[in-house]
Order: C-alpha cells, then structure tokens, then sequence
C-alpha cells in the first residue's frame, strides 16, 4: 500500500471516528431528587456532577419550572412530619433562594407534586386517607378527591400522580399494581394492572405513570427492577428490565422518557457498578450511565443533554 492511499485511510478513519463521537451524548444536566437535591451537570471528566443549585433537604420529586423556579415534593421530617410541597424562587447575584409558595401535608407523606397549565398545585398525600389535593396559589384547597387504594401501607399507597390535559389524573398505586384514571371527581376510569404475567412474585410496583402522545403509558415498576411501556389498551408492548442491562436498573423509581426515544431511569437502590442514573434506547441497549459517589436518585428530571435543552413539558 503507497503513502497517499495509507494516508487517506487514515483521514477517513478519523473523520468517521470524529463523526461517532459527535453522536455520542456526554454531558447531562440533571435535577436530583432524593436523600440530595440539586441540580447537577455530569460530565465524563467530572462524573460526581458540577453542582449548580442545591436545596437542604431530602426530597420526593421536584421540577424546574419553565420560569425557573423550582417545584419540591419534601419527605417527612421534624420541620414537616406529614411532608410538604415548595416553590423556590432561585436567588441571583448573591441573594438567598425565596420559597414563596408553600403546602404543608396533613397526613403522613407528600409523594409527588406538580404544577398545572391553570397554575395550580396537584399532589398526593399519603395516610389514613389518602387523597389527591389541588392548591391553589393562594394556599387555598380548590379541587381533590380520595384515592382508591389500600390502606394498611400508607408509605405504598401512591407516587408519581399527573394531572393531564383532558382533566383526568394518572395515579400510580403501588401495593395494589395499578395505574388508575381518574375523571376530575375521583372516579375510576380506567385500571392497568403491572403484574409481571406468569411472575407473581414480581414486586412490580408502579412508580411512574407517563402519558405518552399516541395513548400509551410509560411506568416505572421499582422493586421488579424494570419499566415497561403500555398501548392505549393496557397492554404492555415493550420493556427493559435489569437483566438486560447488566444489572444497572435496580428499583425503578424516577422515569424520563427523552427526545428521540431514549429512556432515563433512576436505580433507587443502586445498580450493579454503582449506576444512580442509566439510560437506554429503544433497542434496550445503555447509552449513557451515571456512576459516581454520591447519593441514590429518587426522581429526576433531565434538563440539558450536551447543553441543549430538553423541551417541555418533561415527560416524567
């Protein structure tokens, strides 16, 4: 082989090598939620993540809204026993964060919140008689209705409830391994049931319930360690589950489905090599895996990949 055909192997190779790492993500902006909170941009330098914002304590779920303040779900603790929901105005130029909105639960738990288009609050609380609770900005309680779900576990009675555009309301219920609907008065649309055909002993509790746009629901199945993508039907149509990822899914908590199909899930107990965060495409095949030292994700919302926004509404 002569020196100008070796030479233009060469550049070919490059040039194709440069072209896949083009294609490769590498860098995520993530808000964490869990025993940390806080906004982090993970890097392949830097895998423990660059901390942009944090909050002091430890957490549900949270969004950063479209304006930029930030929306939490907090854990029962001394300061809030039975959990509370926060809206945080980030403070700029050396000023301190504002909470300036704030919801403090009246039974055991908050387990998930978020904000409508109206500009209302909907979240779950969790007790002896648990309800989804609409607030309004003025703390006033302007909608709700109980749940229909057992009640012997309050801590696994609900997660991740979401309002949607057509007034009904998504609401995992973990014990009971359902997605229910819910109409605007509490009555029970529709039931998915997330056992595991032929597994019984699947602990496959809902966490996650993502309206997707062609009618389908994405779950998140936490102790049985997969997420699985339902038809308009029930019928579940695709799933991954630990085994197909090495063991990097373990307790399926936080889901995000992302822009062009990949899927972002949350190992609550830690996957196998330390992952906190993996994602995976369509083909079931990890694509990108945080592993780092720091502490286990509850939820998350991805917010940048490769410093481009991830558009809104999230779909988690």
């Amino acid at each position: 082989m002569n020196h100008r055909c070796r030479a233009a192997i060469v550049v070919l190779l490059a040039i194709s090598t440069a072209a896949s790492a083009a294609d490769v993500a590498t860098s995520r902006t993530v808000l964490v939620c869990g025993p940390r909170t806080a906004i982090v941009e993970i890097t392949d330098p830097e895998r423990d993540g660059r901390v942009e914002w944090s909050w002091p304590a430890n957490t549900r779920e949270g969004w950063v809204l479209p304006d930029g303040r930030i929306l939490l779900a907090l854990s029962k603790s001394p300061a809030c026993p039975g959990g509370a929901a926060v809206e945080i105005v980030r403070g700029r130029d050396g000023a301190a964060d504002r909470v300036v909105w704030r919801y403090d639960g009246t039974q055991e738990e908050v387990n998930s919140i978020h904000k409508t288009a109206a500009g209302t609050y909907v979240l779950t609380e969790a007790g002896p008689n648990p309800r989804l609770v609409e607030v309004a900005a003025d703390g006033r309680v302007a909608g709700g209705f109980p749940l229909v779900c057992q009640k012997a576990n309050a801590h696994m009675q609900s997660r991740m409830a979401r309002r949607q555009a057509d007034g009904t309301t998504l609401v995992p219920h973990l014990l009971d391994f359902a997605i229910v609907r819910y109409d605007a008065g509490g009555r029970e649309l529709a039931r998915i049931d997330t056992h595991v055909p032929g597994e019984p002993q699947v602990n496959s509790w809902p966490f996650t319930a993502i309206a997707l746009a062609d009618g389908g629901i994405l779950a998140g199945l936490t102790n049985g360690n997969r997420v699985v993508e339902y038809d308009a039907a029930g019928k579940a149509r695709w799933e991954v589950t630990a085994a197909d990822t090495h063991g990097a899914i373990s307790d399926a908590c936080g889901v995000q489905r992302l822009p062009g199909g990949n899927t972002m899930i949350a190992s609550y107990h830690i996957g196998q090599g330390g992952e906190r965060l993996v994602e995976v495409a369509p083909t079931r095949q990890v694509v990108w895996a945080w592993k780092a030292d720091v502490p286990a994700v509850h939820h998350f919302q991805v917010l940048a990949i490769d410093g481009v926004a991830v558009p809104a509404p999230a779909l988690r």
